[in-house]
């Protein structure tokens, strides 16, 4: 009897010995090592892709159809943290004005501290004398007919406006205001680059500006950060999948030995 146990013993060795030469327990052992650190490395990818964001973007939502049809009432946007010394014409910005209200605003930037902007004499909006494409007003008919005096934008103010320019409670409604309807750079507390829900991604560039040598802002880091963070969730995916699918494969060719 203990010969024969001596010999079931052996057997069972001689056949670890063997799986190990052909990818069984070593290969595993050595599969596992590999998933957790892909595991590891989504993890670390997934979460800072996320934090990076967290630190970059502020959410918001919108409440109004003022900015449509860029973005709707009830859309969540996000807003790069940006200095209002870095805003451009043509950006979409968060604000604060407690005179226009007591909650952050969006609005589109089409004039800066110098510029003289006014409407609709020539047809739009017009910019320094230049007449401003902006299709981001959609199909509007009476966008063209929202009027207002020429008015000079103060240094270091910005003029606001609506996408939906007949239904938008911006610059043009407090013109008669001291500093005529303008807001401080200051007031700017992020740059809007994408509407994230639902999901319509990022904004188009504002390009009407051109004619006025004003290059549409560069768009944050969202693209990145998305991108690091899908990685990451590949990768632990990957990963966590090892185990499940190697022990699935191992149970065939077990059962495919077994067979032959």
């Amino acid at each position: 009897m203990g010969s024969e146990s001596g010999t079931d013993t052996a057997v069972t060795r001689g056949g670890g010995d063997a799986a190990a030469g052909s990818g069984g327990p070593a290969g595993g052992r050595l599969g596992q090592r590999l998933s957790g650190l892909a595991v590891a490395l989504g993890t670390l990818l997934f979460l800072g892709g996320f934090g990076w964001a967290a630190l970059v973007y502020m959410p918001f939502t919108v409440p109004t159809l003022s900015m449509h049809p860029t973005i709707a009432a009830g859309d969540r946007v996000l807003a790069e943290r940006v200095d209002g010394s870095e805003v451009r014409r043509g950006d979409v910005v968060v604000f604060e004005q407690e005179k226009w209200a007591n909650a952050p605003l969006i609005k589109r930037v089409v004039a800066v501290g110098g510029d003289t902007v006014s409407c609709c004499a020539g047809g739009g909006l017009t910019v320094n004398g230049e007449r401003i494409d902006e299709p981001y007003t959609g199909d509007d008919p009476f966008a063209a007919t929202a009027s207002f005096s020429e008015v000079t934008v103060p240094e270091g103010r910005l003029f606001l406006l609506g996408d939906d320019r007949t239904g938008s409670l911006d610059s043009t409604a407090h013109l008669t205001e001291k500093a005529a309807g303008t807001v401080s750079r200051d007031a700017v507390k992020g740059r809007v680059d994408a509407v994230v829900w639902p999901v319509d991604g990022m904004l188009e560039p504002a390009t009407g500006f051109r004619v006025l040598g004003d290059e549409p802002s560069a768009p944050g880091p969202l693209r990145t950060q998305v991108a690091l963070a899908a990685a990451g969730a590949l990768l632990i995916f990957a990963g966590a999948a090892h185990g499940p699918v190697a022990g699935l494969l191992a149970r065939r060719r077990g059962a495919a030995r077994a067979g032959g």
